[in-house]
């Protein structure tokens, strides 16, 4: 009898989570509870993935803004600093921007992008644009300009205006903010020579641009807290990319060296079961939302580390091609199987099946990752853990 289900994903409910605890331990334990109590049994190339909330909490991976101010105050001293391209959040960037402005010395200029923010998030929508004939790539914009063109700019499920959130956190910092529109980079350089970039993965090419144009000192969000300061959480890599709020005054960082886990925690399945699960760290996926035009990706990237089985991108045939062109004259579960037959015999070789019918050669942790952060949410499900079960599996199994 054939399979009737195909790629089947639980999200695993655990225990609070807290500094200290040892994932090592309990991702598997909950992975094995699961099983025994709803039925399934663990698999070869089944996945195991844990949300980089828990394992940055795991880790106690917080900072202060205070921790934020004094690593802003080493790096610009007395320097006007440019803030440029931050996205609009007061999760994400809000008590990101508290901090930073604590640590300036006198002024900040605010440089935001419009339409949007690099995520998606719109400060005025494109028809506004059009009817005020304005072109949001080469005109500059005052933040009394952009009141007189658009008024307020009220967040589409929030209801907040960030363009007055913002600047009444640094003005709550005792510091002068001066905003200004552009989506040119080399815009902030006619206000100050320092410069913060804020953009996540845009954020190479800006640095590139200004270090072409005469920036005299430059740093992204990446290189704050890319080292402990005053005993803090720091992350290496990535500095204050991917940092969420935890309290008014600390944020949680994104989680560092994740790879020794996701080994381990393998290593431990394999010996509680036989099987070889493959393991992944997930943060945002990469979807967007269709009413809101918001990408759900503030993370500096999906997945931090993974086992090397989740390398590379899916080996697929498009089925709906095959059925419609190869077998469209066949019918029924005849169609099926000679669908499985060519499918069997060309798996070996999909490269240009895939590429020349448009299956897009996405990587397996993005789409994986996604499929993650939807299922658990970032609410109340209270499951970081997701366990994906047939993912690898094709038409013929």
């Amino acid at each position: 009898m054939k399979r009737m289900v195909g790629t089947v994903v639980r999200g695993l409910r655990t225990p609070i989570i807290n500094k200290g605890d040892n994932l090592e331990q309990l991702v598997p334990e909950c992975v094995l509870k699961a099983s025994e109590a709803e039925g399934f049994t663990i698999q070869d190339n089944d996945i195991v993935a844990i949300t980089e909330s828990v394992v940055g909490r795991a880790q106690g991976n917080y900072a202060s803004i205070d921790a934020i101010a004094a690593d802003i105050r080493e790096k610009y001293g007395e320097d006007t600093i440019g803030l440029i391209f931050p996205i609009l959040s007061r999760n994400r960037f809000g008590i990101c921007l508290r901090g930073i402005a604590m640590g300036a010395s006198r002024k900040i200029i605010l440089m935001l992008s419009y339409p949007a923010d690099e995520v998606g998030n719109h400060l005025v929508d494109l028809d506004d644009l059009d009817e005020k004939d304005i072109n949001p790539w080469s005109d500059v914009l005052t933040l009394e300009q952009f009141r007189e063109l658009f008024g307020d700019a009220k967040h589409t499920f929030t209801g907040v205006d960030y363009i007055d959130y913002y600047q009444s956190i640094v003005k709550e910092a005792n510091k002068e903010c001066e905003i200004v529109f552009s989506n040119n980079p080399l815009t902030i350089l006619e206000y100050t020579k320092s410069v913060l970039t804020c953009d996540i993965h845009t954020r190479a090419r800006t640095r590139r641009i200004l270090k072409a144009n005469g920036v005299e000192k430059i740093y992204g969000l990446e290189n704050i807290l890319s080292a402990p300061v005053n005993n803090s959480g720091y992350n290496e890599e990535y500095g204050l990319l991917g940092a969420n709020k935890a309290t008014e005054t600390e944020v949680k960082l994104f989680p560092r060296n994740c790879q020794p886990l996701v080994e381990r925690i393998q290593a431990v399945i394999k010996e509680k079961t036989g099987k070889t699960v493959e393991v992944m760290v997930y943060g945002d996926g990469a979807f967007k939302d269709p009413a809101g035009k918001i990408w759900e990706l503030a993370d500096p990237v999906v997945s931090p580390a993974y086992t090397k089985g989740l390398e590379g991108t899916p080996n697929e045939i498009k089925l709906k091609y095959l059925a419609d062109n190869n077998f469209g004259h066949l019918k029924g579960e005849e169609q099926r199987k000679a669908i499985a037959e060519y499918i069997k015999n060309k798996k070996a070789d999909l490269t240009g099946d895939m590429l020349s019918q448009g299956t897009t050669p996405r990587r397996l942790t993005d789409l994986i990752g996604s499929l993650c952060d939807l299922t658990s949410g970032s609410g109340d499900k209270g499951t970081p853990v997701v366990y994906i079960q047939g993912y690898f599996d094709n038409f013929t199994k």
